[in-house]
């Protein structure tokens, strides 16, 4: 089983910045693609970012380009998202996935097709 953890959500004016982590335990060596989704209030949980295990490939909805960054760390076992120049409509639940499969193996913005999820982490932004 693999565990995540996000962490570093809370509120933030529009203009700012905010950088999310996601931690992950337990059978790590099974993690592959790791992801981002958000869910606002009476909304569907949609894709944010994906990374590939290695890091070298990225992918993001198109709201987010050029806004947002996503990373892991060496071991691959953190992944972090970082948002800049926030708006209102970022305003969400951010979770954290992860897959063990291959992200150019995976239709990566389903939420269906992702494995482990984290609990999520809230994120606020003021206008």
């Amino acid at each position: 089983q693999v565990q995540l953890v996000e962490s570093g959500g809370r509120l933030v004016q529009a203009g700012g910045s905010l950088r999310l982590s996601c931690a992950a335990s337990g059978r790590t060596f099974s993690i592959n693609t790791m992801g981002w989704f958000r869910q606002a209030p009476g909304k569907e949980r949609e894709f944010v970012a994906a990374i590939s295990a290695n890091g070298g490939t990225t992918y993001y909805t198109d709201s987010v380009k050029g806004r947002f960054i996503i990373s892991r760390d060496i071991a691959g076992n953190t992944a972090y998202l970082q948002m800049n120049s926030l708006k209102s409509e970022d305003m969400a639940i951010y979770y954290c996935a992860a897959d063990r499969n291959a992200l150019r193996y995976m239709d990566y913005r389903s939420r269906w097709n992702w494995g482990t999820w984290g609990q999520g982490t809230q994120v606020t932004v003021s206008s």
